[in-house]
């Protein structure tokens, strides 16, 4: 990329993050009040948790307009007079800002087991080979609610255990962040809202838990081998940009959003706990578009959507060759969720596929891939069922398949070549005090306990052993059992 591009380019992601800076500024020292997906947005509006969530982080259609809003939607109309409609801007409920500043805590223990015994070599002293209690897998604390009545944000700061293998330079980062700014309108006599928001990772300003930021599993272990082959747009990016888009909801059915995303230079990737070396660095900026339609009846919603992401990047500084050139990344992807409320459970079905077009000339000029032109699908299907109120069972169940080009290089750790993965995932798991009932001490503690089975049929290319090299696909079969509270 010439210099002056990107000079031009890390200016803009440098202005981003002071304007991300100064809101938090203006949060932490002008309007400090109450905040909610959290415990904090439940003290903010008053209204349980499962008001907008099936289960955390799962979305109710009420707490997916809640996103749209803004994260703004407070509580001050009495008790007796309150009504809540079916979405946010239906509802009488009001900002009422006090002393309370809009801040939670999570942490989630985590014991891992696999099929097979991992190496440890230049691990963390405490970590064995196998059976592994982490006390903190992951801890963070959030910033999430109201900055004025059109103006939230939801901003993410975490802790990440050490995992297997040499020291990891950066245990604490920057995570999910999104601010926006919403606002409403009536155009021919339909509802309208219209706003703009910066986030961090393309799809985690998304409402519906279909795409990859919020997608299923919700939890993960990081001391299990997991697929090596991922879409950009599936995390890759996570954290590694900042992004500017504006998006509108019409008539309670129609979402669009345009966006476009920027790395941030390596300066600032280390200060915020990212290590820059194994970043792409994007060329320009690179657009993002998302489309989705959702209708509601009685106690039914259907959603059915589509999403891209369109990178041209350099090669990571690890990788980095003079004079290679530039990548480019063609990510589209189609989703669609079923929700439907009972009396006192949820039923909710979800599936997304993502298709990625490679162009590699950088990659082949620095001898890291065999073929100019490679393609990456993914498909993802669950299936989950809520049941309960002040505590809730939840059973989930999900396939995964990741497949594409073969190519001898990029995947030349591999004995087949290929990227290809499945498998199913089944999950069990109990969810307390969810009417935010919990004893007076933690009036607003919310804590999930979960027993979750991976089980795979392809591993990075290949089922078996078939030739005597590597594991079989089921040698990475991994058992995680979590305890995740907030508060």
């Amino acid at each position: 990329m010439p210099r002056e591009a990107s000079s031009r380019g890390f200016g803009l992601a440098r202005l981003l993050v002071a304007a991300f800076v100064l809101i938090l500024s203006v949060i932490a020292s002008v309007i400090p009040e109450k905040a909610f997906a959290l415990p904090s947005y439940a003290r903010q509006t008053g209204l349980g948790c499962g008001m907008c969530h099936t289960e955390f982080p799962q979305l109710t259609p009420f707490g997916r307009r809640f996103k749209i809003l803004g994260y703004t939607l407070g509580y001050s109309v009495p008790e007796d007079k309150r009504v809540i409609g079916k979405t946010p801007y239906e509802s009488n409920i009001q900002r009422q800002p006090d002393a309370t500043l809009p801040v939670s805590v999570q942490a989630i223990t985590t014991f891992t087991h696999t099929a097979m015994n991992m190496d440890t070599a230049g691990s963390a002293p405490f970590l064995k080979a196998n059976d592994n209690i982490e006390p903190v897998q992951t801890a963070s604390i959030f910033y999430g609610g109201a900055i004025t009545d059109h103006i939230g944000g939801y901003a993410q700061f975490t802790y990440n255990a050490q995992p297997f293998g040499p020291p990891v330079p950066h245990l604490f980062t920057w995570d999910n962040l999104d601010v926006r700014y919403a606002n409403t309108t009536t155009i021919a006599g339909m509802p309208v809202v219209y706003g703009l928001t910066m986030n961090n990772n393309p799809t985690v300003q998304d409402p519906w838990n279909s795409t990859p930021a919020w997608g299923y599993p919700f939890v993960q272990s990081n001391l299990a081998n997991t697929p090596g082959a991922k879409t950009l747009i599936d995390q890759g990016f996570a954290a590694q940009v900042l992004g500017l888009g504006a998006y509108t909801f019409i008539n309670d059915q129609l979402y669009l959003e345009l966006a476009s995303y920027q790395t941030l230079n390596p300066g600032a990737l280390n200060s915020l706990g990212v290590n820059p070396v194994n970043t792409l660095p994007i060329n320009g900026v690179a657009p993002y578009f998302r489309a989705a339609w959702e209708k509601q009846w009685g106690r039914h919603s259907l959603e059915i959507g589509t999403f891209g992401l369109f990178a041209e990047t350099g090669l990571s500084i690890a990788n980095f060759v003079p004079g290679a050139g530039t990548n480019r990344f063609n990510d589209i992807g189609f989703d669609s969720q079923y929700q439907y409320q009972g009396d006192d459970y949820w039923v909710t079905l979800r599936a997304t596929y993502l298709h990625e077009n490679q162009y590699l000339p950088a990659s082949v000029a620095a001898g890291l891939a065999a073929n100019l032109n490679n393609t990456l699908n993914t498909f993802r299907a669950q299936a989950a069922l809520t049941y309960g109120t002040d505590g809730k069972v939840i059973l989930t169940g999900g396939y995964f398949n990741t497949w594409g080009s073969a190519d001898p290089i990029l995947y030349g750790g591999n004995r087949t070549f290929l990227p290809n993965s499945d498998g199913f995932t089944a999950e069990i798991a109990y969810q307390f005090f969810g009417k935010n009932n919990a004893p007076k001490l933690w009036p607003w503690f919310n804590t999930r306990l979960g027993v979750q089975y991976i089980a795979y049929n392809k591993f990075n290319g290949a089922s078996t052993n078939f030739d005597g090299m590597g594991t079989n696909a089921r040698d990475n079969n991994t058992l995680l059992v979590y305890l995740w509270s907030a508060f």
